[in-house]
Order: structure tokens, then sequence, then C-alpha cells
């Protein structure tokens, strides 16, 4: 079914007429380069991520077999249970993980080098590790950030969008949405009737900073359904899935592999996929996550690409 976009447009207190509204700071990049290998959730396939610095007002790109894929919305690909990447023929699968822990941390430009160790064809896929962006969140730790300049030396003002007009998406009964506030804010809900364990969850940051996404949000793992395992794999999917890299809810016996890490993980998992699907939206180094209230239920990936399209367009 096609997807909706509407624009609201009540009076509120603002300075402007304008949709967007912006904040400016520093750039920043990691401070050195990190090294981490691992097996893809759906292909299967063990592939190496370096991340190393990249430069003021560039942002963030993958580079894989001499090709750059920028980490832009412009170039996500619908795709089942992910987010892709694909441009001239090449793919990168399962960037959300990656990307959240990155936007979250403040890495704004980065060099993301990826290579294929199993395969040699044109697509790859991020490692998994333990189903969560831990894993990313200790790469940024462990080499820490610094300052990033431009080619020729200089820094560069960091835009921060800030959200003047309420905005949303929808399809059928889920919708993702963005209303104005002084602090980025996520707040999240999910339904799986057919889950009693899972059931009706709701999730909210206030405010969200790198504190609270390191601590309450990092630490989710994808989850999904026992009894869609099977069709799942029968459709390509999670050849490299396991309970050691993903919660696994049963609708008759529970959760087949506790304990959890929150007892409403699989919503905070969803907060963690949204932040890495809306920096797809951040351009030339600037921050993607919008400053604005952000409201979602029963999302996707999809879904949150049409909001980050729609920000960047606000730009």
């Amino acid at each position: 079914m096609e997807t909706r976009l509407y624009s609201l447009t009540y009076s509120i207190p603002s300075p402007t007429k304008h949709k967007l509204i912006l904040s400016f700071s520093i750039e920043k990049t990691l401070a050195g380069c990190v090294e981490r290998r691992g097996k893809g959730l759906h292909s299967g396939e063990v592939s190496t991520v370096r991340l190393c610095p990249g430069f003021a007002g560039e942002g963030r790109s993958f580079y894989f077999r001499s090709n750059s894929i920028p980490a832009s919305v412009d170039f996500a690909q619908v795709s089942p249970l992910c987010t892709t990447l694909s441009k001239s023929g090449f793919r990168i699968r399962t960037v959300e993980h990656l990307l959240s822990a990155l936007e979250a941390s403040g890495v704004d430009n980065c060099r993301i080098e990826v290579e294929n160790l199993d395969g040699e064809g044109d697509d790859v896929e991020i490692p998994i590790f333990d189903g969560s962006a831990r894993e990313w969140v200790e790469s940024v730790e462990e080499v820490g950030l610094k300052e990033a300049t431009d080619r020729e030396g200089k820094s560069c003002e960091k835009i921060a969008p800030h959200v003047n007009e309420p905005v949303y998406v929808w399809r059928n009964d889920s919708f993702v949405a963005a209303f104005p506030s002084e602090v980025v804010q996520i707040t999240y809900g999910i339904s799986f009737p057919q889950a009693p364990a899972i059931g009706c969850q709701w999730f909210s940051t206030n405010p969200l900073d790198n504190l609270v996404y390191s601590m309450q949000i990092a630490l989710s793992r994808t989850f999904c359904i026992y009894e869609e395992v099977e069709q799942m794999r029968k459709a390509g999917l999670i050849k490299g899935g396991s309970l050691e890299n993903a919660i696994v809810c049963s609708t008759s016996k529970g959760w087949l592999n506790p304990p959890l890490h929150f007892s409403d993980e699989p919503c905070r998992h969803k907060v963690l996929d949204l932040i890495g699907d809306l920096s797809l939206s951040a351009q030339f180094g600037n921050q993607g996550l919008p400053v604005a209230h952000i409201v979602a239920y029963k999302g996707g990936h999809a879904l949150h690409a049409d909001l980050a399209r729609r920000l960047m367009g606000m730009i």
C-alpha cells in the first residue's frame, strides 16, 4: 500500500514559519581506527568492518570493493527486516545498528571500510554480533572522538535541525511522527498480540543523549517470533540467526532464551533501529536525528526511511 505523507499545519509559537530551524556545534569524528569482524544476520557470511576518521563536511560513507556508498537515505533500499544501502550495483545490508551507534555517539564523519570474507559478490552485510549496538558503541569508546577537519585542515560547524512544525508518515495503523521539542526525545510503541510475552509495549527517552543511548538502548537486541523463523529462512533470511544474536519469543511458550536485558527490550530495540534509520537524513557531517519529539507506533525500516526522506527534504 502506498505510504501517505502529511505535514500538520496549526499555529504554534515559533520564530520562523519554516518546518525546520537550525542550531550549530563543531563536527566530530573518530580519534583513530578500529576494526571488528563478525557474521551477518541474514547472509550468514563473515565480514570485517574498519571504522576510520572522516573529513569534516563529508559525513559517513561505506567503502566496499573500491566503491563508496554514502550513508544517505538517497541510497536506502526497501529490503526485508533490515536497512540496505545500494549504489551502482553494490549493496551494504543491515547498516542500521552501526549507524545508530555512530549517530548517537556523535560520530558525524566516518569512513566505513567493509570487506566480505566469505563471498566475492557485490553484496556484503554488516556483522550482527549479539543483535544489539553494544559492540559498535564500545568500538567508538575504544578510540574516542576528536574535532573533525576538512581536507584543508579547517573545522566545520555541525547543523542540528529542529522540527518547528509537526510532520508524519503513516501506512495502515503504523506511523512515525516528529513534533516540535526543545530536546531530542523518542517515544515508541509496538504491538504483538500473537505473542503475549511481548504484547503491547511503550518506551520513551526523555531526553535522548549519549548516556541514555549507551545504557538504555544500545544493549537491546533484535527479536523475532519463533513460529515465523521457518518462513523467514525459506525467504532466504536469517541464515546467520541464532539464539546468540537475537532474542526469540514463542507465541505459546514465551521467551526461549531469557533473561532479557530489559523487560521491554523489543520496544527499546525498535528505538535503536529508528535512530539508525533516521541518521540517513544526515548530510555533509550534520546531525541526522532532528531536535524533536519523535513518536512511532508499529513502525519499521521502510516507514523510518520515509520520515528520513521528509526530514532531509525540509532542510
